[in-house]
């Protein structure tokens, strides 16, 4: 395992410097208990109040995931791809994960087809390249570091998508997590966060859009940003032109705290202060993703929602 450990994470590169990853003023926690107007707990919530109070053993990933039309939309172009597990003996196991959103282009041919390729190619591929070393099945572990084998992987699903969906775009934001170690991917506007308990966001991708490029050249402000008309334009996606050049970078996972990836349908409605207060009043990561989906919902829901929220168990 430790031969394999240190192929996977040979050439790190840390988070984004300053100005790419993003962290926020703490926002304000929720009013606290004793301030808040209660109701009686229905019998599956005690339930789940009685489920995550017992102490989780081998540590390991717990995820949630969402998906939704929105309010506007005839069909939903976002795609998912979520999968944990554990890494060896029960009394030496690493808690793994892969977890994948892709949010097809409005406006182009294929883009439902395009995202549901690439996240099944993009899926298919880390799963069959880390999975059979990773267990000890295969004696030859992968030659490549994960951010190589992410790239290898960006750079097969731009293709598989030009040969499925000719003139179908997507975003990707992918994640690899062994351990207390993620290893990111990312392409478009997609988003994956960082979420402390503190009420900290640290914002991980850069949206590779002509707005946002304009706003980090200071040519237009924030305000304007989130109110230009072509703010959904994309200058790097996967199956549109050359294979492009992702973000990949290697961190370690928020803990404690929360992984949240979410697509524009999200991030563009809801605020960063609504997401965390949401996050924190849930009583689990899917009943988080649930919750901010229908509030995604309840503000308009003029796009796709999709979402996957992950965190490390006590």
């Amino acid at each position: 395992m430790k031969k394999i450990w240190e192929k996977l994470f040979k050439n790190n590169t840390e988070m984004p410097p300053a100005g790419q990853g993003v962290t926020t003023q703490p926002v304000k926690p929720p009013k606290h208990v004793s301030e808040a107007e209660t109701a009686p707990l229905s019998e599956e919530q005690i339930n789940e109040i009685a489920y995550l109070g017992q102490r989780i053993e081998p540590q390991q990933l717990i995820a949630g995931a969402a998906r939704s039309v929105g309010k506007t939309r005839d069909k939903n172009e976002d795609s998912l791809f979520l999968h944990t597990s554990l890494i060896g003996a029960l009394s030496s196991s690493l808690p793994f994960g892969v977890f994948i959103i892709a949010d097809g282009m409005g406006g182009h041919q294929n883009g439902e087809k395009a995202s549901a390729t690439a996240v099944r190619s993009m899926g298919n591929y880390l799963i069959s390249k880390l999975y059979a070393s990773l267990y000890g099945l295969n004696p030859s572990p992968p030659s490549e570091s994960l951010q190589e084998i992410m790239k290898l992987g960006i750079t097969q699903a731009h293709q598989n998508i030009i040969e499925a969906a000719p003139g179908g775009g997507t975003t990707m934001t992918a994640v690899i997590s062994i351990g207390t170690q993620m290893t990111l991917a990312h392409v478009g506007d997609s988003r994956a966060y960082a979420i402390y308990l503190d009420g900290r966001m640290q914002l991980l991708t850069r949206d590779h859009s002509l707005v946002k490029r304009l706003e980090e050249l200071g040519q237009i402000t924030a305000e304007e940003a989130a109110l230009h008309p072509q703010k959904s334009m994309l200058y790097r996606a996967l199956g549109q032109g050359e294979a492009p050049e992702p973000d990949i970078f290697t961190a370690s996972l928020p803990n404690p705290g929360y992984l949240l990836i979410c697509s524009d349908g999200l991030w563009g409605v809801l605020s960063e202060e609504r997401i965390f207060q949401i996050i924190s009043e849930s009583i689990s990561p899917q009943r988080a993703c649930q919750n901010l989906a229908d509030a995604a919902n309840a503000a308009g829901g003029p796009d796709n929602i999709s979402l996957i929220l992950v965190r490390l168990s006590d």
